[in-house]
């Protein structure tokens, strides 16, 4: 028997888990798919048995491509997933969440990296800019359930969380950026002429090219999918699924081409998608096979990461390092999110919820592998998988525990209250709370 013999086996037991796990720990449980990988990861690579190693510093590469179609795939399922039209008033916790949650968090969480850690500048940013996205692959119990034809299906918390997740892993390349060309002009004496030519491009040009290009896309494959003059190219007719790849794929290497920002991309040619044809049923199709094989990729990399920290990954994490990491999933990110959210339509419970499941994850680790790629930092390599890892680690454990009861809980008050307030509570209790998605 070989090492490869070994790989194929639990590749066929991880994909079987990942089909039985989520009902197995859906509904009210404190646990989750993506921890129950997790915890999978580290069992099995302190098991004496002859593994594969797993270390990002040596296969960087590996890492930052494989996170990225990861991340890409899920931004695809994400914007499918919503019923909501785009709008101004329709997305305003959006709004909120992107234009005041998201600054305030990249500013404390530098401020917590320079002040707790004594990190130079250009590595407090960094640190910063890696967690400043929430993250659309482990966030699935609080996410939006399966297409439907009702915009108003959507509750504001799993919509918010939702819409916050598909958009600002895009918005947070500007500001890796930003981090790259700060070590590199720390190297260089310390010149600011690197900010002109960061706004003008890293942020306004490809901001702008990765929009727009995803509405290009997006609207093209929606007339071909739904109103093709020709039955043959009318593919909603044929209702194959994998075509969601296409559109994943094509839309983010386009627009990448076109020195875009890919993942703003593939959100907005989703939502465009969706926007073409909303109540027709091919989108469950789509969504359907982007969630399995989204499923399939979470499951492989969570294990990798636990084997990554059964392999002694956390070493370098000191216990400045692990504060920092819970000051700002239990800290910054609560705070942040509360008070982007005031003056909102959101209740005080609501508005907690939504600040709290600041969920970081696979997204994190495909933006460190990304700046690590482009220029030196003055932290060691190690010190910064350490102090990431620990915090998708934390973030999985606290929001993987407390997500499902949470939300059920959520659903329950909001049940009652709607009851409590007439003939439209009565429909909700009926119809039941708007679905989740089972797994990450």
């Amino acid at each position: 028997m070989t090492i490869g013999d070994g790989v194929f086996a639990w590749l066929g037991a991880a994909a079987l888990g990942a089909a039985v796990l989520p009902r197995v720990v859906a509904g009210r449980r404190p646990l989750s798919l993506p921890l129950v990988f997790l915890l999978c990861g580290i069992g099995v690579y302190l098991l004496p048995l002859s593994l594969p190693t797993v270390d990002p510093v040596d296969d960087r590469l590996l890492v930052e491509h494989a996170t990225e179609v990861c991340v890409i795939i899920s931004l695809m399922g994400a914007g499918l997933a919503l019923d909501r039209p785009v709008g101004l008033r329709r997305w305003a916790a959006t709004w909120r969440l992107l234009g005041v949650t998201m600054p305030l968090t990249v500013v404390c969480t530098a401020g917590v990296a320079w002040w707790l850690l004594d990190w130079p500048p250009a590595a407090a940013l960094l640190l910063a800019a890696v967690l400043a996205p929430t993250d659309p692959v482990l966030a699935s119990e609080v996410q939006v359930g399966e297409p439907t034809e009702e915009e108003h299906d959507e509750d504001e918390v799993r919509f918010a969380l939702t819409s916050e997740a598909g958009l600002n892993d895009g918005l947070a390349f500007p500001l890796t950026y930003a981090a790259v060309a700060l070590a590199a002009a720390a190297g260089a004496g310390w010149s600011a002429d690197w900010v002109g030519s960061w706004a003008v491009e890293d942020l306004a040009y490809k901001c702008v090219v990765g929009v727009l290009g995803g509405l290009l896309v997006g609207r093209l494959l929606g007339r071909l999918f739904f109103r093709a003059r020709s039955k043959v190219l009318r593919l909603s007719r044929h209702r194959e699924g994998f075509v969601a790849l296409g559109a994943t794929f094509l839309s983010y290497g386009l627009t990448e081409l076109a020195g875009g920002y890919g993942f703003l991309a593939v959100f907005t040619t989703a939502c465009a998608i969706r926007a073409a044809e909303r109540a027709h049923g091919y989108h469950n199709v789509l969504h359907d096979f982007v969630e399995q094989v989204e499923r399939l990729l979470t499951v492989g990399l969570l294990f990798l990461l636990g084997a990554f920290v059964a392999l002694g990954g956390l070493a370098p994490l000191t216990w400045r390092g692990a504060l920092a990491a819970l000051v700002v999933l239990l800290v910054v990110r609560p705070l942040a999110g509360w008070t982007g959210l005031l003056g909102g339509r959101m209740k005080h419970r609501e508005r907690w919820v939504v600040a709290g499941f600041g969920i970081r994850g696979i997204g994190s680790l495909y933006y460190l592998a990304y700046a690590l790629g482009q220029t030196d930092f003055p932290v060691p390599q190690e010190e910064l998988w350490a102090v990431v890892t620990f915090t998708v680690l934390a973030s999985v454990v606290l929001h993987g525990a407390t997500a499902g009861p949470v939300i059920a809980r959520l659903d329950r008050l909001r049940g009652s209250a709607g009851t409590a307030s007439g003939p439209e509570g009565e429909r909700q209790r009926e119809d039941g709370p708007s679905p989740v998605r089972s797994a990450a």
